[in-house]
């Protein structure tokens, strides 16, 4: 737990983007589910790093998002309150995979949580 699962590189073109990643570091994008949202497979599953996704530009999201493991949404919304951080949005289910939202650090920085449920609809 507690380890950056995945990342988010929102793109005001994301065809362009996908372009740019697939040709240049050899990324796979797929369409996930009905949302404007493209998983990325940044390599060889056996090897270190991370996946990610691209998704177009929010009025939240303008950067790079890293998303961090937590063990329960609650418990951590609570904890990133009281260490001087920010939580932004409201705790989303994502279906069978788990319970997400979006915080900003003491710093400003926007950072992703993901409780994993397998279960959550």
């Amino acid at each position: 737990m507690n380890r950056v699962v995945h990342f988010e590189i929102p793109s005001s073109n994301v065809e362009k983007s996908q372009q740019f990643f697939e040709n240049v570091f050899g990324w796979k994008s797929e369409k996930w589910g009905d949302m404007p949202y493209w998983m990325m497979a940044t390599g060889d599953q056996k090897a270190a790093g991370i996946n990610g996704a691209l998704m177009p530009k929010d009025e939240i999201v303008q950067s790079i998002v890293n998303t961090i493991s937590i063990e329960d949404s609650a418990d951590a919304r609570e904890a990133i309150e009281a260490n001087g951080g920010e939580v932004i949005t409201e705790t989303q289910t994502v279906p069978t995979i788990g319970y997400f939202f979006y915080f900003k650090d003491p710093d400003g920085n926007i950072h992703g949580a993901m409780q994993e449920d397998s279960k959550a609809q």
